[in-house]
């Protein structure tokens, strides 16, 4: 005679089968355009060399974007720690839009961009900045499938040397015109957002009024879609604030105040007391001690 076969109960919570990586409710590229279409304002923050605690705190206040740059001491360890450090980030911050910023080497040939942008997209990007791609690699992205959320105006790093600087752009009609143009190329080569940087107010918000995609401000006055800050200005970090940012909160005073407090309670004995640990049993501290003194000497 065969065994009634025993029938297990499975709850649908205890099912943890998932056919994609991706969140209900994450705010991808379409997500954004829908709030421009909408006259939405976008936010964006970046961490910087900051952790991913930054990124998931600014989730939880409803920011949409996360510009995401790589902590490393060079190009070379920014790029090999890059898919590590777009998971971590992703798993802090499930929904927030994570626009990763590509390093030059990285998209110096239309294959080298989609090599590495589709395992940054794999990883958990849902955009892909290449600061100052061509439009031919640009469009060749874009054809296979990329999210390109690039940037015009001022550029960062290395390549503000062309222009002598970190300097403010377009404060003229001709090269207010080369920034519009820029924009406007990448947009029709398949650039689906972008933030525009150091150019005037007008500029910025004409740019943002003209173009179908996002644009985004960085230090460019205008209100545009949306804004960016970088959080060592949110947090008031650096010895001097910037004209372009308002301090939200003082990271240092805070962090250090928190720091000094537990330091003073160790060092006059208020911490830890009797409730920040657990007693042995009585019988068994007995054993414990008596053992203790019957096989060791102290010194």
């Amino acid at each position: 005679m065969s065994e009634e076969k025993k029938q297990v109960e499975i709850n649908k919570d205890d099912k943890k089968v998932q056919a994609s990586k991706m969140k209900k409710g994450r705010k991808t590229i379409a997500y954004l355009q829908e709030k421009k279409d909408n006259g939405e304002k976008l936010v964006q923050m970046c961490p910087a060399q900051r952790d991913q605690y930054f990124t998931m705190a600014a989730e939880m206040a409803g920011c949409d974007i996360c510009r995401l740059t790589v902590p490393a001491e060079n190009t070379l360890m920014s790029i090999e720690h890059a898919p590590w450090w777009i998971r971590t980030v992703r798993n802090a911050a499930k929904l927030i839009h994570i626009n990763f910023y590509m390093q030059t080497p990285t998209f110096c040939s239309k294959e080298k961009a989609l090599e590495y942008g589709s395992m940054y997209m794999a990883e958990g990007a849902d955009s892909l900045l290449p600061m100052g791609v061509s439009n031919e690699t640009l469009k060749y992205m874009a054809d296979n499938h990329l999210v390109v959320f690039g940037h015009v105006g001022a550029l960062s790093g290395w390549q503000t040397s062309r222009h002598g600087g970190y300097k403010r752009l377009g404060k003229t009609a001709e090269d207010a015109m080369d920034v519009f143009r820029m924009a406007y190329e990448y947009q029709e080569n398949g650039m689906m957002a972008m933030t525009i940087e150091l150019t005037p107010i007008e500029i910025t918000n004409a740019i943002a009024k003209k173009l179908r995609v996002p644009v985004i401000s960085i230090a460019a006055g205008g209100a545009a879609d949306g804004c960016e800050m970088v959080d060592f200005d949110t947090f008031n970090m650096m010895p001097s604030p910037v004209s372009h940012a308002k301090a939200y909160g003082d990271f240092f005073k805070w962090a250090a105040g928190a720091y000094g407090g537990w330091a003073n309670d160790v060092r006059t004995g208020v911490y830890p007391e009797d409730k920040h640990g657990f007693h042995m049993e009585e019988k068994e501290l007995d054993k414990f001690m008596n053992t203790l003194e019957q096989k060791y000497t102290v010194r």
